[in-house]
């Protein structure tokens, strides 16, 4: 019997490019798929780029209605199977791009998935922005958060690492393998219909009254 792949999605709330976000971003879901394949499974992987979906996420906060890409990004990580969300540390936390596209998420669509959380900085003193910020927020949403977070300072790319850190490369493998665990031993997210992403406009006229129409 053929077994369907795992979906794993990565979230990236990178802004430049190119992006170191988004570099760990692809870096972890490499080693995620290393990982799962070495138990005889595949991985899909899709990559949601938040800096593409800045102006959806922000008309949605106002109107409540997700623009197309917008309301594909969210059923594919509502859909996955295991999740890596990968942010930039603004003022010691998750940066606000990050943080909108969660709450518009719903607030249960994560229970129970699989997430390894991960960040970047240019100092390695914003690394526990992971546990007093990210870790809380996937608990709230009641995400199973793997125990290793992964963060990676400017000097983390090219640098040996330390006794009580590792290397980065380290980490990832680490990090990685928890996330890889998960997402063998748990039952795959049910594989729903396609949904039919309704235009703004197609929605906005549904609500106004019969005579206006």
């Amino acid at each position: 019997m053929t077994v369907a792949p795992l979906r794993l999605v990565v979230v990236s709330a990178g802004l430049s490019t190119p992006s170191s976000t988004r570099l760990l971003g692809d870096r972890l879901a490499e080693a995620v798929r290393r990982a799962v394949a070495d138990g005889g499974r595949t991985v899909d992987v899709r990559v949601v780029e938040l800096r593409d979906l800045a102006v959806d996420i922000a008309n949605n906060m106002v109107t409540g209605f997700p623009g197309r890409a917008l309301a594909e990004a969210v059923a594919a990580v509502t859909r996955a199977d295991g999740l890596i969300a990968v942010t930039p540390v603004f003022s010691a936390s998750y940066s606000g791009l990050f943080k909108s596209f969660f709450d518009v998420i719903d607030n249960d669509a994560l229970s129970g998935k699989p997430v390894l959380i991960a960040a970047t900085g240019g100092t390695a003193r914003h690394s526990l922005a992971l546990e007093h910020a990210l870790r809380p927020l996937f608990a709230y949403l009641r995400a199973v958060v793997v125990p290793t977070a992964v963060y990676a300072a400017s000097e983390d790319w090219g640098g040996s690492g330390d006794a009580l850190t590792d290397t980065l490369p380290t980490r990832i493998a680490r990090a990685a393998g928890e996330l890889a665990a998960l997402l063998v031993t748990r039952p795959s997210a049910p594989v729903a219909a396609a949904d039919t992403v309704v235009p703004f406009e197609q929605q906005l006229a549904a609500l106004r009254p019969e005579w206006e129409r």
